[in-house]
């Protein structure tokens, strides 16, 4: 009997765990066809928007969701504006000319900058 008792589980063969109080969400299926005519579901749960296109897990294909009348659901197509660039930004506050003297301004200092690091590093050398 002693040795009954002492016998232990087999691991990773039996959970612990019960599903005594839990309430699974409410789910919908929701039916997507290929261009090929072929269907497949997917089940998502009740609240969640459901997209207009699916991948097949079965074919890798793209599928447009199907309507409750059998028909294909409408995309809607929505306008993207481009983004804009950091050089759009810079063209709304200053004219290319502007711009142009800009750069003319800072590469002076550059320059000014390297001619003195230039002698600085001429004096060490010597």
């Amino acid at each position: 009997m002693a040795e009954r008792n002492l016998r232990g589980m087999r691991l990773g063969s039996q959970s612990l765990q019960s599903e005594e109080g839990v309430e699974f969400v409410s789910r919908r299926k929701s039916l997507y066809r290929t261009e090929d005519g072929s269907t497949f579901e997917v089940t998502f749960a009740f609240d969640a928007e459901i997209p207009e296109t699916w991948e097949s897990p079965r074919s890798g294909q793209e599928g447009r969701l199907v309507a409750e009348d059998g028909s294909l659901v409408e995309t809607t197509v929505v306008e993207t504006k481009a983004p804009r660039t950091h050089w759009d930004m810079l063209l709304e506050r200053r004219t290319r000319a502007e711009l142009e003297e800009l750069l003319q301004e800072r590469l002076q200092l550059l320059r000014a900058r390297r001619g003195d690091e230039a002698v600085k590093n001429s004096k060490k050398s010597a």
